[in-house]
């Protein structure tokens, strides 16, 4: 398919979220395995229609985060939270890494925060980060995880949990500092572990941004960290300021120089969730207004994008998960960028859609969402 000129949209608009909402929550239901009570990995779409393919524990953490707030804002969740739950918790012999025991923890202090002290004694969060090789690698994504974990425990339980929680939380906040670079973009992990570690270090995913910008407003929140909500806020105005012309979250960040670099593919669930949940972070906490990043962001969806298409399918209530070109050109155009060689926003011939929808991509949407918008 032919790429078309890039145009600025004309307006950016919050009409739509409720139908998203609404939409999310159905698409849900066709991913969901009762047997099993698990989320699968991915649905794609096929011949023969959606279908679903592996199971995924991670994905069902965040995408029960997502149904919970669902609920707290007034409606019913499509799948009963408590029972996936209670089975996650039950057995955590699926848990493999330092990421996945903080996203569990962040479940269990929005689901169930009476149970925390149960959770605790089981689990040892310091031991994990040497245990784990996401700890050991000090990666950004993972690590906030647990931090947004130890933030909401503390929350839900401060006369419990605060003095419990506050030494792992502080390491975790320095820890996290380190990776962070001086335009306040946050590297893949920490620079060791030889040229890999280096590299890694110096280059960050927009998940590597979203979520330290959401751990640390929300750790100022619980734990009073004094310069957690500017190092959050400065995050987000380097994100905000690379923000594409068609609202695009891009994909990769250099975390010296602050600016984006192998910016494609454009993932949908950056743009309807994970943006918007980690900008809605910093307005709960500090009161800074990202409106207009926000639904500039969400009118790529509804089709002000690169090739003109509306990224949802009303018909199988999904939200098809990115623009992305041939993978031979996505690498070089990396490559290009890393290098200073082509920094423009033009983007590459030959883009496409990917038709797959991911379990977590709707969760984050409804977590970012449901509550903020009536409907």
């Amino acid at each position: 398919m032919t790429t078309q000129a890039l145009t600025k949209p004309q307006n950016h608009t919050q009409r739509d979220v409720p139908d998203l909402i609404s939409s999310a929550a159905a698409g849900l239901v066709q991913m969901f395995d009762p047997q099993k009570q698990l989320f699968c990995n991915k649905m794609l779409r096929t011949e023969r229609g959606m279908v679903q393919d592996g199971i995924s524990h991670r994905y069902t953490l965040i995408t029960l985060m997502g149904l919970h707030r669902l609920e707290v804002s007034g409606h019913p969740s499509p799948i009963a939270i408590q029972p996936c739950f209670d089975a996650l918790l039950k057995d955590t012999a699926w848990i493999e890494t330092a990421g996945d025991l903080g996203l569990l923890l962040w479940l269990c202090a929005l689901v169930s925060p009476e149970r925390l002290p149960e959770f605790l004694s089981r689990h040892d969060l310091d031991k994990a980060l040497n245990t784990y090789p996401d700890g050991r690698e000090r990666r950004t994504m993972e690590l906030s995880w647990i931090l947004s974990g130890l933030a909401h425990a503390v929350l839900a339980r401060p006369e419990q949990q605060r003095d419990k929680l506050t030494p792992l939380a502080s390491k975790l906040y320095a820890v996290l500092k380190e990776n962070r670079g001086t335009e306040g973009i946050f590297g893949h992990q920490a620079q060791t572990g030889g040229l890999t570690g280096m590299f890694r270090g110096r280059l960050g995913s927009f998940a590597d941004q979203v979520y330290p910008i959401y751990a640390f407003a929300w750790a100022a929140k619980a734990f009073q960290f004094g310069e957690a909500l500017n190092i959050s806020n400065a995050c987000a105005g380097a994100i905000c300021r690379a923000q594409g012309s068609l609202g695009q979250w891009w994909w990769h960040y250099g975390s010296k120089s602050g600016s984006a670099v192998g910016r494609y593919p454009v993932y949908s669930v950056h743009q309807h969730g994970m943006g918007p949940l980690a900008l809605f972070a910093l307005e709960d906490t500090a009161r800074k207004d990202f409106t207009r990043e926000i639904y500039l962001g969400l009118e790529w969806i509804y089709g002000q994008n690169e090739l003109r298409a509306d990224m949802r399918d009303p018909s199988a209530s999904v939200i098809w998960r990115c623009i992305r070109p041939a993978k031979s050109r996505r690498y070089l155009d990396q490559t290009l960028s890393l290098l200073k060689m082509d920094t423009r926003e033009q983007p590459p011939r030959n883009l496409h859609i990917l038709h797959e929808c991911w379990p977590y991509e709707l969760g984050w949407l409804l977590y970012a969402f449901a509550g903020r918008h009536a409907g």
